[in-house]
């Protein structure tokens, strides 16, 4: 049989490394490549997975979501490199440091809302973004769609009939649809970027979903406790069958009381008709981006 072609972008620490460990635990003949930003933790990373699995096949790649020149580098390097990815997990992703709002702080002590906003940190908590060098919200692009002109760089091998890749895209308990909004999708004017940019990788990943029909099959997770726990989700995924998953339920990293792990399905709170629409605004957008990286524009 084929040996499993499994790509992780930020895949050097945290869950996206607690990934990689699992995965060479449950199948050490998988080749495995770690695409990440930072090349010299990415060896590091690399070194540790063989120390403990020798015999695998463990290789790198240099892509920094973050930056579209480096993501469609990265996607040049992985055309050369493999006829098919298997499973590509779209992990990489920043959180700004939060700060708490004092004003909402005072007025949320006096609010109907006060249990909720203490409880969540929903309208209480504020992050600050800034803009990249392509001239986009930073939040927006890595978590989202550096991620999307990723994919639609990688289709000749995501895309096949016969048997569907699948695109596992982590997500957040974070995400919430009063964060996000179509009309400022980048989160320009808003002070939750965070939460903005999960809620719409659940919203995209219905889009692709309803796009690729059964060439690729998206899902979405979303992780607690630890990175090993975290990455329960992501390895319980790499098991199932497409044809049991709900595309739209997001899968959870669950930890029980006693500390055992278990992955919970949660129906997501989005729309086909807004997941279209966020859809069709990211192909105008990759077609703008795209248009001024070319000499001459």
């Amino acid at each position: 049989m084929q040996r499993k072609v499994v790509v992780v972008t930020g895949a050097n620490s945290g869950i996206g490394l607690a990934l990689c460990e699992r995965l060479l635990s449950q199948d050490d003949q998988t080749r495995l490549c770690l695409a990440c930003r930072n090349l010299q933790r990415a060896e590091v990373a690399r070194s540790a997975l063989l120390s403990s699995h020798p015999s695998s096949d463990v290789s790198i790649v240099q892509i920094d979501v973050g930056n579209l020149k480096s993501v469609i580098r990265g996607a040049k390097t992985l055309l050369q490199r493999y006829e098919r990815i298997d499973y590509l997990y779209l992990n990489a992703g920043i959180m700004p440091d939060p700060q708490i709002s004092i004003k909402a702080f005072i007025k949320g002590l006096f609010s109907r809302r006060a249990i909720s906003m203490f409880a969540t940190g929903e309208g209480l908590l504020t992050q600050k973004d800034r803009l990249t060098e392509d001239g986009l919200q930073e939040v927006f692009e890595t978590n989202v769609f550096g991620h999307f002109v990723l994919i639609k760089d990688l289709e000749p091998l995501l895309c096949h009939m016969d048997s569907p890749s699948h695109l596992i895209w982590t997500s957040s308990s974070n995400a919430r649809r009063s964060a996000f909004s179509l009309v400022d999708y980048q989160h320009r004017q808003g002070q939750e970027s965070y939460s903005s940019s999960k809620y719409a990788t659940d919203l995209l990943s219905v889009a692709l979903n309803r796009h690729y029909n059964k060439e690729i099959r998206v899902v979405t997770n979303s992780f607690t406790i630890s990175p090993y726990n975290g990455a329960e989700a992501l390895l319980w995924l790499f098991g199932q069958r497409l044809e049991s998953l709900n595309p739209l339920a997001k899968y959870h990293s669950s930890t029980s009381g006693l500390g055992n792990n278990y992955v919970k399905p949660i129906k997501m709170d989005v729309d086909a008709e807004s997941s279209d629409l966020f859809y069709e605004k990211l192909l105008e957008l990759e077609k703008q981006v795209r248009k001024k990286m070319i000499p001459g524009n």
